[in-house]
């Protein structure tokens, strides 16, 4: 018997949760050699959500991992990840935009060899076009700036074997992108196509221009290459031979008399070549940053208490 370990990263989902391990139990039970655990890592809600799961853990095999304060998304599904028993792990929102019901699609995959077996949302339901163009702006930039290829609307909804999972825990980031590293541990690749459903309860936790997502943006590109400051160099030249032409055109309304630009110029050109060096700094600084955190060697989060599901008769049966 095989074990799958369910892991969500959640905070004030308390509409949720009674509908979201339902839908998981009844999913797993049509599987044939599957057994399964239920990880949820709290991010400091501060509604019922905790109290609800408590209840639930009365007849489900639910492990409750408590934050000792909120320290996002990244940071709780590797605490989720780490304290995972499974063969294989299926990290997934709380929300169920990512049904349950297409896990069976993944275990396939996952049984004809693959250790990653990301989702494709064909069809993103309740979101805006402005949302859905910006995202996929936000991938074709990560995949053209970093050294990693992310498959055009992959989520976090995936499969991720034992084997692989144990590699990408090896890496003791501080703030891992688990899209890339999933994509960058290698190992055999699978694709799962799926239509992402709307909220079932609630408002989204991570607006489009929230910190969130803007984080992760970010992280795609700056976390597997190096692209960015070698873009500040090219953006230097071109500068460079910019304002190697303004000087040959000041020496030619020099010498042919023309009247010499006035405080117009000189502002513009001023502010073209500020903008670009606070452009080239904050590259810079945003590199420095990520090793700042990386060498002062601090936990990305830390855990306030971890709640096993209790030993009792409902959950043998």
């Amino acid at each position: 018997m095989k074990l799958i370990s369910f892991v969500f990263s959640f905070r004030n989902e308390e509409k949720n949760l009674n509908e979201l391990i339902k839908r998981v139990h009844e999913e797993v039970k049509k599987l044939k050699n599957y057994d399964y655990e239920l990880i949820f890592v709290n991010d400091d809600s501060d509604d019922n959500s905790e109290i609800i799961l408590k209840d639930l853990q009365k007849n489900f095999p639910i492990t409750i991992i408590n934050m000792s304060r909120t320290f996002g998304v990244g940071p709780c599904v590797l605490a989720g990840f780490k304290h995972a028993s499974g063969d294989c792990i299926v990290y997934m929102d709380s929300d169920l935009q990512d049904p349950p019901e297409i896990v069976n699609k993944l275990l396939t995959k996952y049984e004809n060899g693959a250790d990653v077996v990301h989702t494709i949302r064909t069809k993103r339901l309740g979101e805006s076009r402005f949302k859905l163009l910006i995202t996929k702006i936000a991938y074709k930039i990560i995949n053209f700036l970093s050294d990693i290829k992310l498959p055009n609307e992959a989520g976090d909804f995936k499969l991720i074997s034992r084997k692989a999972l144990d590699k990408i825990l090896d890496q003791n980031e501080f703030r891992p992108y688990i899209r890339g590293l999933s994509i960058w541990v290698g190992f055999k690749q699978a694709y799962v196509e799926y239509v992402r459903e709307s909220r079932f309860d609630g408002k989204t936790k991570f607006p489009l221009l929230s910190a969130g997502p803007v984080h992760q943006f970010i992280s795609g590109i700056t976390a597997y290459s190096l692209k960015p400051l070698y873009l500040g160099i090219i953006i230097g030249m071109i500068s460079i031979l910019f304002s190697f032409s303004l000087i040959l055109y000041t020496l030619y309304t020099k010498f042919t008399g023309l009247a010499v630009p006035g405080t117009a110029g000189i502002i513009i050109t001023i502010s073209f070549f500020s903008g670009i060096i606070l452009f080239t700094l904050g590259i810079t600084g945003i590199y420095i940053a990520r090793v700042f955190e990386e060498v002062r060697g601090r936990k990305s989060y830390v855990i306030k208490e971890i709640l096993k599901p209790k030993e009792n008769e409902a959950l043998k049966k």
